[in-house]
């Protein structure tokens, strides 16, 4: 059984979400792929003050990633700002064709920049199934956490969308073949290129296979990358190697 991704790693115009909507749309349309990924907040860039940017889930941006869905028959995933009830999530949505909605909400949130001041984390670890493969769903800063990403046999593939910055462009890449290696699964990261007014992002949007192998990596620069991800070899290597029978007990509080 194999499924094929498309990540569509671009440069946003900054908070110019009509703009977004169009090169996304775009890309979707273009991908010969069963599963497209947009990066995080794809439709307006990383904006500190993301209250300013939330929509809600009948907002624009997921009107479109349902439409998208419905009229190509992939699948769509990627990340945006939504407002419920008062409160500001940094989510991912998986949007299948039949119109079904899969999401989750950040957890990790980048104190740093004061991204915890205005955004609610996410307390729900969510796995969705899509074409016999099991996805868990990450954003971003999540991917410097791996508990939070432990494989427990619940998942196949994990879905990083991110705004990751140039100047940790190795951290990104190094982290990435980490989860991959650590739970025995398939790794997609996707993230943005090009420059807002505070930074330089530089792409780097990979498939990892579940030996930490490359299985398709963009540079700098628009870019739809594809890869297949196959069930069976994934199989057969948990099979011949079940480092996971030996994995540690955990609670998450």
């Amino acid at each position: 059984m194999e499924l094929k991704v498309a990540l569509c790693q671009f440069d946003m115009v900054w908070e110019d979400t009509a703009a977004n909507l169009r090169t996304a749309g775009r890309m979707v349309a273009e991908a010969d792929a069963d599963l497209v990924i947009l990066p995080e907040m794809f439709a307006t860039g990383f904006v500190p003050d993301s209250c300013r940017i939330a929509q809600t889930m009948s907002g624009e941006i997921v009107q479109e990633m349902i439409r998208w869905s419905k009229t190509t028959g992939k699948a769509v995933a990627g990340g945006l700002v939504v407002e419920e009830s008062g409160r500001y999530c940094n989510r991912l949505l998986f949007v299948k064709p039949s119109g079904e909605i899969a999401y989750c909400d950040k957890r990790h949130l980048y104190s740093i920049n004061g991204e915890e001041a205005d955004i609610t984390p996410g307390r729900e670890r969510v796995v969705v199934e899509y074409g016999g493969i099991r996805f868990l769903l990450q954003v971003c800063y999540d991917l410097r956490f791996p508990v939070w990403s432990r494989c427990r046999n619940d998942y196949d593939a994990i879905i990083y969308v991110a705004s990751w910055p140039a100047g940790r462009r190795d951290v990104w890449r190094t982290l990435l073949r980490a989860r991959a290696i650590e739970n025995q699964a398939y790794v997609l990261g996707v993230n943005r290129t090009g420059d807002d007014p505070r930074l330089h992002y530089s792409g780097d949007s990979a498939v990892i296979g579940c030996k930490g192998e490359t299985l398709a990596e963009a540079g700098e620069g628009e870019t739809l990358l594809t890869a297949r991800l196959d069930m069976d070899e994934l199989r057969r290597f948990r099979e011949k190697f079940p480092a996971w029978r030996d994995a540690d007990d955990f609670d998450l509080k």
